[in-house]
């Protein structure tokens, strides 16, 4: 199973953005990459869920 990281960051014009690094497998290889996002707190769980 791959981690899910989630880092809250200061706010910028009143929105609060975490920054969301996952761990995503390769079907080719096998190989796990990282994808990292920068998203409004209140869209963390949203985007999990992808």
């Amino acid at each position: 199973m791959a981690k899910k990281v989630v880092a809250t960051l200061k706010k910028e014009g009143g929105v609060t953005y975490a920054k969301v690094i996952r761990a995503v497998k390769s079907d080719k290889t096998g190989a796990y990459t990282f994808k990292e996002e920068m998203v409004p707190a209140a869209m963390v769980q949203d985007t999990l869920k992808k």
